[in-house]
């Protein structure tokens, strides 16, 4: 099992910045997939990002170019960094992660991408 907690949402104007952090309760090194989704009100869950252990990374198309998924294996840390945000952002977002062919969440950070 793993416990996953994503940190670094808030508020923020159109076209601005922010990075959010997901800091997993294992070493990460050995996870196939990890990515993040997002969820708007009203809506289903969306793929934001996914990346593999061996470096492949899909991205959903509303963020190519703008999003971008890392991880520090050192500190058990996924990232994505979220640039020239719009307001069609604005959900919230959940860590996400395979291990043993399961999957698990975190419980999200809300964002908000509003003047």
């Amino acid at each position: 099992q793993v416990q996953l907690v994503e940190s670094g949402g808030g508020l923020v104007q159109p076209g601005g910045s922010l990075r959010l952090s997901c800091v997993a309760s294992r070493n990460i090194s050995s996870l196939y997939i990890m990515g993040w989704y997002r969820q708007a009100p009203g809506k289903e869950r969306d793929m934001v990002a996914l990346g593999t252990s061996g470096g492949r990374i899909a991205y959903a198309d509303s963020v190519k170019g703008r999003f971008t998924i890392s991880r520090d294996i050192a500190k058990n840390t996924m990232y994505l960094q979220m640039n020239s945000l719009k307001p069609e952002d604005t959900a919230v977002y959940y860590c996400y992660v395979i291990l043993g062919g399961s999957p698990y969440w975190g419980q999200g950070t809300q964002v908000t991408v509003s003047t």
